[in-house]
Protein backbone atom coordinates (compact mmCIF):
# COMPACT_ATOMS: atom_id res chain seq x y z
CA UNK A 1 0.00 0.00 0.00
CA UNK A 2 1.51 3.25 -0.68
CA UNK A 3 0.71 6.20 1.71
CA UNK A 4 2.86 8.96 -0.27
CA UNK A 5 4.87 10.03 -3.22
CA UNK A 6 6.29 12.92 -1.60
CA UNK A 7 9.63 12.44 -0.32
CA UNK A 8 12.14 15.06 2.02
CA UNK A 9 16.11 14.81 1.85
CA UNK A 10 15.61 16.50 5.16
CA UNK A 11 12.93 14.16 6.55
CA UNK A 12 12.48 10.40 6.68
CA UNK A 13 8.73 9.69 5.95
CA UNK A 14 6.49 6.17 5.66
CA UNK A 15 5.99 5.85 2.05
CA UNK A 16 4.23 2.83 1.89
CA UNK A 17 3.86 -0.57 3.80
CA UNK A 18 2.77 -4.29 3.57
CA UNK A 19 3.64 -7.65 5.09
CA UNK A 20 7.25 -8.38 5.56
CA UNK A 21 8.25 -4.54 4.23
CA UNK A 22 7.95 -0.70 5.00
CA UNK A 23 9.01 2.07 2.44
CA UNK A 24 11.14 4.79 4.24
CA UNK A 25 11.64 7.78 1.57
CA UNK A 26 10.71 5.29 -1.22
CA UNK A 27 13.47 2.86 -0.04
CA UNK A 28 12.06 -0.48 0.61
CA UNK A 29 13.05 -1.91 4.05
CA UNK A 30 12.91 -5.69 4.53
CA UNK A 31 14.51 -5.68 8.54
CA UNK A 32 12.71 -4.58 11.62
CA UNK A 33 14.12 -0.45 12.08
CA UNK A 34 13.49 2.72 13.91
CA UNK A 35 12.84 5.83 12.14
CA UNK A 36 12.56 9.32 13.76
CA UNK A 37 12.02 12.57 11.57
CA UNK A 38 15.73 13.16 10.62
CA UNK A 39 17.08 9.63 11.94
CA UNK A 40 17.06 6.07 10.27
CA UNK A 41 18.41 3.13 11.82
CA UNK A 42 17.90 0.16 9.60
CA UNK A 43 18.74 -3.52 10.56
CA UNK A 44 17.38 -2.96 14.36
CA UNK A 45 17.39 -6.57 15.76
CA UNK A 46 14.12 -7.40 17.04
CA UNK A 47 12.22 -9.44 14.99
CA UNK A 48 9.28 -10.64 17.81
CA UNK A 49 7.59 -8.64 20.38
CA UNK A 50 8.90 -11.65 22.75
CA UNK A 51 12.26 -10.51 21.82
CA UNK A 52 11.96 -6.62 22.52
CA UNK A 53 13.79 -5.38 25.48
CA UNK A 54 14.40 -2.46 27.30
CA UNK A 55 18.20 -2.36 25.96
CA UNK A 56 16.86 -2.70 22.04
CA UNK A 57 14.86 1.35 22.63
CA UNK A 58 18.14 2.83 24.13
CA UNK A 59 18.93 4.72 21.50
CA UNK A 60 15.39 6.16 21.14
CA UNK A 61 15.37 6.80 25.22
CA UNK A 62 18.59 8.47 25.19
CA UNK A 63 16.96 11.16 23.47
CA UNK A 64 13.18 11.01 24.14
CA UNK A 65 10.78 11.68 21.72
CA UNK A 66 7.21 12.91 22.70
CA UNK A 67 5.99 10.15 21.09
CA UNK A 68 7.27 6.56 21.15
CA UNK A 69 5.19 4.03 18.65
CA UNK A 70 6.39 0.22 18.94
CA UNK A 71 4.88 -1.04 15.67
CA UNK A 72 4.78 -4.80 16.78
CA UNK A 73 4.17 -6.78 13.45
CA UNK A 74 1.11 -8.19 11.69
CA UNK A 75 -0.86 -7.94 14.89
CA UNK A 76 -0.72 -5.89 18.04
CA UNK A 77 0.74 -7.62 20.79
CA UNK A 78 1.92 -6.14 23.89
CA UNK A 79 5.57 -6.31 25.43
CA UNK A 80 6.93 -8.08 28.51
CA UNK A 81 5.40 -6.16 31.64
CA UNK A 82 9.07 -5.29 32.67
CA UNK A 83 9.50 -3.66 28.84
CA UNK A 84 6.10 -1.70 29.45
CA UNK A 85 6.81 -0.60 33.08
CA UNK A 86 10.16 0.80 32.43
CA UNK A 87 8.68 2.75 29.17
CA UNK A 88 5.85 4.06 30.77
CA UNK A 89 8.00 5.55 33.99
CA UNK A 90 10.17 7.32 31.08
CA UNK A 91 7.44 10.05 30.90
CA UNK A 92 6.50 9.83 27.03
CA UNK A 93 3.84 8.33 25.31
CA UNK A 94 3.61 5.08 24.17
CA UNK A 95 1.48 3.73 21.61
CA UNK A 96 1.49 -0.20 20.69
CA UNK A 97 -0.47 -1.12 17.77
CA UNK A 98 0.54 -2.91 14.65
CA UNK A 99 3.33 -1.97 12.35
CA UNK A 100 0.47 -1.14 9.50
CA UNK A 101 -0.99 1.38 12.15
CA UNK A 102 2.28 2.76 13.44
CA UNK A 103 3.71 3.24 10.13
CA UNK A 104 0.19 5.50 9.45
CA UNK A 105 0.31 7.07 12.71
CA UNK A 106 4.00 8.11 12.38
CA UNK A 107 3.56 10.05 9.58
CA UNK A 108 0.56 11.77 11.01
CA UNK A 109 2.64 12.58 14.36
CA UNK A 110 5.56 14.20 12.41
CA UNK A 111 3.07 16.19 10.00
CA UNK A 112 2.15 18.13 12.91
CA UNK A 113 5.62 19.14 13.97
CA UNK A 114 6.16 16.50 16.72
CA UNK A 115 8.37 14.70 17.84
CA UNK A 116 7.98 10.99 17.33
CA UNK A 117 9.84 7.67 17.01
CA UNK A 118 8.55 4.74 15.25
CA UNK A 119 9.96 1.36 16.35
CA UNK A 120 8.95 -0.87 13.56
CA UNK A 121 9.11 -4.90 13.82
CA UNK A 122 8.62 -6.10 10.31
CA UNK A 123 8.30 -9.93 10.13
CA UNK A 124 6.53 -12.63 7.46
CA UNK A 125 6.22 -11.76 3.72
CA UNK A 126 3.33 -11.62 1.75
CA UNK A 127 5.76 -13.28 -1.36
Amino acid sequence: MLFSEVTSEESYIVTGYEAGRVGINQVAHLQSLIVRPHDLRTAWPVQTVAELEVEHLQTILDSPPEVLLIGTGEVQEFPDRAVWRHLRSQGLGVEIMDTAAACRTYNLIMAEGRDVAAALIINGSSD
